[in-house]
C-alpha cells in the first residue's frame, strides 16, 4: 500500500486568522493568551484538515518564521536579547522584528526595541526567513517544549505525527557568522543537541521525523558535502526514523550522497527532478522508503493525475509499501481553500488546485495505486476535462502577442546613450541636491484607504467617489512629502492593492482570486495573480494618478512601475510555456507604459524589481541563461526612453552581490536596495566591483516598528560612502512604506532627511 504524507501546511489560516491575531497581539490589543488561543485552533484545524493523511506535519506551525523556531529550539539567541527578561515570547518577536507588543516594551524599558534578525529568500521562493546568527562562540542549548507540547496535542486529535525539523547541516547553511568565522565549526556542538531532540521525540512515541535538507539542491563544496555524512551518520543510532528531505530541484552531483546518508527514506521533488527518480531508485539501499514530491506544492494548476498514474504505477509495482508520495514541497507557498473562491472565473477556477485540493489528488492518485483507478473512476474522469479544457482553451493564447514577442530585437533593450551623458542631462533637468532624499513608492495603507476599496469592490462606492477618495489620499501623501521636504516624491499608491496584483489587474493574460493569500513573512501576506495566458496591455494603468499628482507640486514626482521580472515570480505562473516567454511579454506591456508615462512628462520612472535575485536557479551554473533573459526582459521594459527620463529601479531583502555584474548591466540610473538590516553588508559587493551608477542604500528598516535615528542613518550612509562616491548617493528607505503606520512614518522620514541635510552641510563621509 503506497503511503501519504505531507512537508508542510499553510499556517495563515483560510480567513488570515494568523495575520489578525499577530497583529492585534503586537499592537497590545489581546493578549498573549489569546495569541496563542488561535494558534492552537489553526494548528488543530490544519491537523484535521490533514486526517486522510497517513502521517500529518507537526510542527510546521509558526508565530512568525520556522527558521526562527528552529533558533529559538536549539537556543540560539542572538547576543542583543540573551540577557532580555519576560516571555520567551516576546524575545522571540525582538528578533523577528525589533520588538514584540506595544504593552510589553512600555513596562520593559530595558527590553525594548532591539535590532531585528536580518530577513532574506527562502532558497528561491517569495518567503523571508529570519537569518541564524552565528560567531565562534555561539552554543546551542534544546528547547522542544513547543514542539513536544504540538505533538501531544496533536495525538490527543488522534493524528498520526511526523514532527518536521530544519536538518543541522541546512540550517548552518541557512545563517550567518557574525565574525567570519567557519559556520561549519559549530556542527560538532550542534549534533549532540540535534541527537537530544530526536531522543526527547523518540520519548513522545514519534516513529518518523521529517528532517528538510533543501540544501541537497544547491552546489555544495566537499566540507558540506562531508558535513551531511558526518551529521547524519553521528545521528544514525537515535531511535526514530529519519526521513530525509529534499525539495525545490534536482540533487545532480549530490545524488549519490543522498542515497547513501543513513536514513530511513529520502523523499525527492518529482516536479523538478523527475529524471532522477529511476537513478535515485536504483541506488536506493532495499529498506529504505522513497517519498515522491508528484503534487506541485509551489503552483496552483491541476495535476495531470492520469498522466502521473501512468508514470507512476511502474514505481509503485516496484517499491510496494516502499513508496510514499506527497506534494513536492510544504503548501505554505500556495494558498489555502479553492472552495472559497465564488467570484472566480468558473472555467479558469476548474483548472486550479490550492492546498487542500492536492491533499485531494493526493488521495485520489493513493487511492487509485492501491485500490486500482476504477475505484476512482468518477475523479480522475473529472480531473482529465479539466486538464483538456485548459489546453484547447482559446483564452490561454494570443497570436498578436506572440507575435510581437518573436519580433522582439536587441535595439530595444539599448539607452539612447551611456549613463556618463544621460546623468549629466538629468542633473541639469532635475536640479537635485548631493543625497537627494526619496522614498520606495508606497506610504501608509490606512483604514481609510482599506475601506474605500473595498466598498469600491462590492459596490457601495462609484467609480468617481472611489476616484475622489483616493486622490484625497495621494494629495495628503504629497503634503506631508512637501512638509518632511524629501527631494523627489511619490503618489504615494493609495490605489494599489499590491504591487503585482494592481498591475495584473489591468493586464490581459491574468486572473484574480479572493481568498489566495500566502504569507511572505511574519503576518505580511500576498495575493499572487494567477498568470493563465499571453499578456497584452489594453490601456494606460498609472499615468493618470502621476499625473494627478504631480500637479500639486513643482518637485519631481516618481512614477511608479512593477517590473516583469518580479511580476513574473511573484504570481502563479503558468506551466505550459518557458518562464522567458512570459517574462518577454510582460517586459512589452510594461514598455508601453513607461514610455506612456514619459509621453505625459513624467521625467523619474522607477521599475521595481524586487524579485530578480530570487528567481535565481540554484545552482551557479545555470544562473546565466536566467540572468540573461531576466536581465534583458528589465531592459526591454525600461530603455525606450529618452537620455533626459531617469530610470529608478529597487531590490530588498536579497543577497545580489554574486550577480552585481548583472545588476549593473539592467543600467538604470539609480537603483535602491535593502541595506540597514544587514549594517550595509549587500555593499561589500562595490569593493571588488566598481558599479559605476547612482545607488541608494536603504537606511530605514520598514518591517520593523523601530524608528530609525538621524545618527543611526548618518552613520550608515558614512559606510556607503566608503564605497560609493557621495555625489552618487541617495538616502531613502529600504522598501515601501504601505505596512507602517504614519506616525512611524514621519519620525522616521523626518531623521532621514535631517541626516541628509548634516551630511550635506559636512560634506563629509
Amino acid at each position: 500500500m503506497v503511503t501519504t504524507h505531507n512537508l508542510g501546511f499553510p499556517r495563515i489560516g483560510a480567513k488570515r486568522e494568523l495575520k489578525f491575531a499577530l497583529e492585534s497581539y503586537w499592537n497590545g490589543q489581546s493578549s498573549r493568551e489569546e495569541l496563542e488561543m488561535v494558534g492552537a485552533q489553526l494548528c488543530q484545524r490544519h491537523w484535521q484538515n490533514q486526517s486522510k493523511l497517513d502521517w500529518v506535519p507537526v510542527g510546521d506551525y509558526s508565530f512568525y518564521d520556522h527558521v526562527l523556531d528552529m533558533s529559538f529550539m536549539l537556543g540560539n539567541l542572538p547576543e542583543r536579547v540573551q540577557s532580555f527578561h519576560g516571555n520567551a515570547l516576546d524575545n522571540y518577536f525582538r528578533v523577528a522584528r525589533g520588538r514584540s507588543t506595544q504593552t510589553t516594551e512600555e513596562h520593559s524599558a530595558c527590553c525594548s526595541s532591539v535590532q531585528a534578525g536580518e530577513m532574506t529568500k527562502w532558497f528561491d521562493t517569495n518567503y523571508h526567513y529570519i537569518v541564524p546568527e552565528f560567531t565562534a562562540k555561539t552554543t546551542f542549548s534544546l528547547d522542544a517544549s513547543r514542539l513536544i507540547a504540538q505533538i501531544i496535542e496533536a495525538k490527543k486529535q488522534g493524528i498520526k505525527a511526523k514532527p518536521i525539523l530544519i536538518g543541522p547541516v541546512t540550517y548552518l547553511w541557512l545563517g550567518k557568522a557574525k565574525d567570519n568565522s567557519n559556520k561549519l565549526a559549530l556542527l560538532e556542538k550542534l549534533l549532540p543537541v540535534y541527537a537530544e531532540l530526536l531522543d526527547q521525540l523518540a520519548a513522545q512515541g514519534v516513529e518518523w521525523v521529517q528532517m528538510d535538507e533543501p540544501v541537497l539542491v544547491t552546489e555544495l563544496d566537499p566540507d558540506w558535502q562531508h558535513a551531511l555524512t558526518l551529521a547524519y551518520h553521528h545521528l544514525k543510532t537515535n531511535r526514530v526514523k529519519l526521513l530525509l528531505a529534499s525539495y525545490f530541484g534536482q540533487l545532480q552531483e549530490n545524488l549519490h550522497l543522498a542515497t547513501t546518508l543513513p536514513v530511513a527514506g529520502f523523499h525527492l521533488d518529482a516536479i523538478n527532478a523527475r529524471d532522477e527518480v529511476i537513478p535515485l531508485l536504483n541506488l536506493l539501499s532495499s529498506y529504505k522508503v522513497l517519498s515522491l514530491g508528484v503534487i506541485n506544492g509551489r503552483n496552483i494548476w491541476k495535476t495531470d493525475l492520469n498522466a502521473v498514474l501512468d508514470w507512476l504505477k511502474p514505481i509503485h509495482d516496484t517499491l510496494g509499501h516502499r513508496l510514499w508520495i506527497a506534494p513536492s514541497c510544504s503548501l505554505l507557498h500556495v494558498p489555502v481553500d479553492l472552495d472559497s473562491e465564488q467570484k472566480l472565473d468558473p472555467e479558469i477556477r476548474s483548472w486550479l488546485s490550492f492546498a487542500l485540493q492536492k491533499l485531494d489528488e493526493l488521495k485520489v492518485l493513493a487511492t487509485a495505486l492501491n485500490e486500482g483507478r476504477e475505484a476512482v473512476k468518477t475523479e480522475l474522469t473529472a480531473n482529465q476535462t479539466a486538464i483538456t479544457s485548459r489546453r484547447a482553451s482559446q483564452r490561454v493564447n494570443n497570436p498578436a502577442v506572440k507575435a510581437a514577442a518573436a519580433n522582439i530585437t536587441p535595439e530595444l533593450g539599448k539607452r539612447k546613450s551611456p549613463y556618463a551623458i544621460r546623468t549629466t542631462k538629468q542633473a541639469v533637468l532635475l536640479d537635485l541636491p548631493i543625497y537627494p532624499t526619496t522614498t520606495i513608492g508606497s506610504f501608509p495603507q490606512t483604514a481609510e484607504i482599506r475601506r474605500a476599496r473595498s466598498q469600491f469592490k462590492n459596490g457601495e462606492l462609484d467609480e468617481a467617489d472611489y476616484k475622489a477618495a483616493m486622490c484625497a489620499e495621494i494629495a495628503y501623501a504629497v503634503r506631508e512629502q512637501e512638509a518632511l521636504g524629501l527631494d523627489v516624491l511619490v503618489h504615494g499608491e493609495a490605489e494599489r492593492n499590491d504591487m503585482v496584483e494592481y498591475f495584473g489587474e489591468q493586464l490581459e493574460g491574468y486572473a484574480f482570486s479572493q481568498f489566495g493569500w500566502v504569507q511572505s513573512y511574519g503576518s505580511r501576506c500576498v495575493k499572487p495573480p494567477i498568470l493563465f495566458g499571453d499578456i497584452r496591455r489594453p490601456k494606460a494603468m498609472t499615468v493618470e494618478w502621476i499625473q494627478y499628482a504631480q500637479s500639486l507640486t513643482h518637485k519631481p514626482m516618481k512614477g511608479m512601475l512593477t517590473g516583469p521580472v518580479t511580476m513574473l515570480n511573484w504570481s502563479f505562473v503558468r506551466d505550459d510555456q518557458p518562464r522567458s516567454a512570459s517574462c518577454y511579454q510582460l517586459a512589452l506591456a510594461i514598455r508601453d507604459e513607461v514610455l506612456d508615462l514619459e509621453k505625459a512628462g513624467v521625467r523619474i520612472i522607477q521599475i521595481d524589481e524586487a524579485a530578480l535575485r530570487e528567481g535565481l536557479p540554484l545552482r551557479k551554473k545555470e544562473w546565466q541563461q536566467y540572468l540573461n533573459w531576466a536581465i534583458d526582459s528589465f531592459r526591454i521594459a525600461a530603455n525606450g526612453v529618452s537620455d533626459e527620463t531617469q530610470i529608478h529601479t529597487h531590490m530588498c531583502y536579497s543577497e545580489f552581490n554574486d550577480i552585481i555584474a548583472s545588476i549593473a548591466g539592467m543600467d538604470t540610473d539609480v537603483i535602491t536596495i535593502e541595506t540597514s538590516r544587514s549594517d550595509m553588508e549587500l555593499l561589500d559587493a562595490f569593493d571588488s566591483f566598481k558599479y559605476p551608477n547612482e545607488i541608494g542604500p536603504g537606511v530605514y528598516d520598514i518591517h520593523s516598528p523601530n524608528i530609525p535615528t538621524e545618527s543611526h542613518i548618518i552613520n550608515l550612509m558614512k559606510k556607503a560612502g566608503e564605497r560609493i562616491p557621495a555625489k552618487r548617493l541617495w538616502v531613502n528607505p529600504d522598501c515601501g512604506l504601505k505596512t507602517r503606520k504614519w506616525e512611524e512614518v514621519t519620525q522616521a522620514l523626518t531623521n532621514l532627511v535631517n541626516a541628509a541635510k548634516n551630511l550635506r552641510a559636512t560634506k563629509s563621509i
